[in-house]
């Protein structure tokens, strides 16, 4: 019953290999998967594919980068102008029913540098629309992450799952007692900051995500939703848990925070 919360099937890495991913993901153990949109054709490819692959389903997002009309270098923005913030959340309300939650939305000081205000007006917009739609949250907050944590706790949106959160440890604790959740992913074995994350955060406030193609346990190779199953063995040996025991534990969070 493992689960892949956050990652990217519409990326170009995945052409023509989708059958075969979930193939090796069922293989692996994993019975839901969910896969993200950034902008205006990625969010309609993931609605589609959601439709398509029952194990698969979906959030649609507003990528701050994106939505800037910048690139963040990933291969995964197909944005040329900024695009039309009201619009698009107009369509994600009219399939609000078809989908998990609204993400990845956020914050990114990494790839951004100069148009800080923008973002910060996007996002305090996006936060009231999902209150609104009353949807969970899926955050980048990348070089963010304070400001992040602050304009959510502000707007009292509840339902809050930090993606490849890196926030520091009084920044984790917050965020752990304002109820939110954090998504860990498969680079947990070789990265100390998550390793550290898992040791802070209590078992019920974890999922597990690749973030596919990205950030792959193995280097030089695409990661891929399959890949939690490791996740979900670093984390049990980190919280000194039976292996079988943690994988229920984050099946039954992420019915809890998206069912």
């Amino acid at each position: 019953m493992l689960v892949d919360v956050h990652c990217h099937l519409t990326h170009e890495s995945f052409k023509d290999k989708i059958d075969e991913v979930l193939k090796r993901a069922k293989e692996a153990g994993v019975a839901a998967i969910i896969t993200s949109g950034v902008n205006v054709p990625t969010n309609r490819e993931v609605l589609a594919l959601s439709k398509k692959y029952p194990m698969v389903k979906c959030t649609l997002g507003l990528y701050p980068i994106d939505l800037l009309g910048d690139s963040d270098e990933t291969g995964l923005a197909r944005q040329i102008e900024p695009f039309d913030l009201e619009k698009e959340m107009k369509f994600i309300e009219e399939h609000k029913n078809e989908i998990l939650g609204v993400g990845e939305c956020g914050m990114d000081f990494h790839w951004d540098k100069e148009k800080h205000e923008i973002q910060k007006t996007n996002f305090e917009k996006i936060l009231k629309f999902v209150k609104k739609i009353n949807k969970p949250i899926v955050i980048h907050s990348r070089e963010a992450e304070a400001e992040c944590i602050d304009l959510i706790e502000k707007s009292g949106v509840k339902k809050v799952l930090l993606h490849m959160f890196e926030g520091n440890k009084k920044l984790i604790k917050k965020a752990e007692d304002l109820g939110y959740y954090f998504s860990i992913p498969a680079i947990l074995k070789k990265n100390q900051h998550f390793r550290m994350l898992v040791e802070m955060v209590n078992i019920n406030q974890l999922l597990t995500e690749t973030d596919a193609p990205w950030r792959g346990p193995l280097p030089g190779l695409t990661n891929e939703p399959a890949n939690v199953a490791e996740t979900v063995k670093y984390i049990a040996e980190i919280k000194k848990m039976d292996e079988k025991e943690v994988e229920n534990m984050i099946y039954q969070n992420y019915q809890k925070f998206f069912l």
